[in-house]
């Protein structure tokens, strides 16, 4: 990682899980699991909305999805590290690969599937 957000976020979450010692719990499997309950935790703010409610979320609201999503991100980033995976240069790569499969003339204004383009 470079000297950049994501690398003091990383470096921030190792700390806070040492000075704790939580590093024996927080296996991948651990980890993972972890994150599938904060995306369920997400998800449950959205629950039942209509889709124009889920545009227009009350401030309330705006911050309990902000921190579900922090807690999204944290586990991501704890997990990442966990298992030697450059979070950022993955995201680049996988950007990269979703623009060949959903090329903008193809994709533009559709929410299909690339092997439905």
């Amino acid at each position: 990682m470079t000297d950049s957000f994501m690398h003091q976020l990383n470096e921030d979450v190792n700390l806070f899980v040492e000075e704790r010692d939580w590093g024996l719990f927080q296996t991948p499997k651990n980890l993972s699991m972890a994150l599938i309950v904060e995306a369920a935790e997400l998800v449950e703010h959205f629950q039942w909305m209509r889709p124009e409610e889920s545009d227009s979320l009350t401030n309330n609201k705006k911050k309990k999805v902000a921190e579900e999503l922090a807690d999204i991100l944290i586990y991501t980033v704890r997990l990442a590290d966990r298992l030697g995976v450059d979070l950022e240069q993955s995201a680049k790569d996988k950007l990269t690969k979703n623009r060949r499969k959903y090329p903008v003339e193809k994709a533009r204004g559709k929410a299909t599937k690339y092997t439905e383009l």
